[in-house]
């Protein structure tokens, strides 16, 4: 069974691909400003 919480890489360990990481960042920052403009409109709709 895999681990659920990773550890963290040895020093000097090779990093990912830069794609993959740049990949992460785009879904993460896209997946925030989704979530906070449901929850923006969301509040505007129980305050008409």
């Amino acid at each position: 069974m895999r681990d659920i919480i990773e550890t963290p890489p040895e020093p000097g360990a090779a990093l990912p691909p830069l794609w993959k990481r740049l990949a992460w960042f785009a879904g993460l920052s896209f997946t925030g400003a989704a979530s906070c403009a449901a929850i923006a409109y969301a509040l505007k709709l129980l305050l008409r």
